[in-house]
């Protein structure tokens, strides 16, 4: 059918909307990619950088003369990887387990892990039982504190009650056993969930900061974002001295405001890169485990 003016109409007017809409969105996002591109000197003489005049590399030339940068993304990388593959295994296992009506105990299991998601220990707490059992120092205290989550364990268990239980009747006559029907059946069905929840627990991982700070001491195990932190404090001291800021124009100090956005632009590009390749199961994965009417 040949659309009418007024459908017409309420097209334009709604894509000119959701654009706008877009763009108010993108904005921020977009200021903190040009300032970190700003260069020193036009910074400092100017309120609010648009366009800049001349573009400059020196922040990540900054935030990259560190030593230890590079060294601090390796560990943020093995975190992310190793601990979301470890949270995906541990998280639909202990779902597919809880999931079965023939599990002795289920209640008390379901119980216990609900107990965890309504009250929480605290910091204190937390930081004995990592010291106790040896893991301070170690890039496991930033991993098995955090390995899976009791909305999580919810939500895939719920996933795979929905399945019908057909597929593991047939498995199991085709001499499939327990394992077999996890591995074969269940988790290839799954995709679209450990999609979504694997970006979920690779962001946490990314962006691990607090739990850095308490349980890591040593300079080689800590992640970037410690490391890009003690840049910004490390620049603001130095901004902080008038003398320091006098010499921006000819010595090309980089202003802290434009490293933190270099910071920002470092910290989230592996993110952006990768949801792409994850979006189309994204949706879909979020769905899991809800009522359906």
């Amino acid at each position: 059918m040949k659309p009418t003016a007024g459908t017409r109409m309420f097209q334009t007017l709604n894509y000119t909307v959701l654009s706008l809409i877009a763009l108010v969105t993108m904005l921020p996002f977009l200021y903190v990619v040009i300032v970190s591109f700003t260069d020193a000197n036009e910074f400092v003489t100017k309120s609010i950088v648009l366009f800049p005049e001349k573009w400059s590399l020196d922040s990540y030339r900054y935030i990259l003369s560190t030593n230890t940068f590079l060294q601090s993304m390796g560990v943020s990388a093995v975190l992310a990887v190793g601990g979301t593959a470890l949270s995906l295994a541990v998280t639909s296992s202990l779902a597919y387990v809880l999931s079965r009506s023939r599990l002795k105990g289920k209640q008390f299991f379901l119980v216990a892990i609900l107990l965890t998601m309504l009250f929480q220990p605290g910091m204190i707490p937390n930081y004995m039982l990592v010291d106790t059992l040896g893991l301070t120092n170690t890039l496991w205290s930033l991993i098995l504190p955090v390995l899976t989550g009791a909305w999580y364990v919810f939500l895939m268990k719920n996933f795979y009650q929905e399945m019908p239980a057909e597929l593991e009747e047939a498995a199991k006559i085709d001499g499939c056993s327990d394992i077999g029907v996890f591995f074969r059946i269940m988790l290839p069905l799954s995709v679209p969930a450990l999609a979504a929840f694997g970006l979920f627990f690779a962001v946490g991982y990314w962006n691990t900061y607090f739990n850095a700070i308490l349980y890591i001491n040593d300079d080689a195990l800590r992640p970037m974002q410690v490391i890009l932190q003690m840049l910004l404090i490390q620049a603001s001291t130095q901004m902080a001295d008038p003398s320091v800021a006098a010499m921006i124009q000819s010595e090309q100090t980089v202003p802290p405001e434009v490293i933190k956005m270099a910071a920002v632009v470092v910290s989230s590009v592996p993110i952006v890169i990768v949801y792409p390749f994850l979006q189309k199961y994204f949706v879909k994965g979020m769905m899991v485990g809800s009522v359906k009417g």
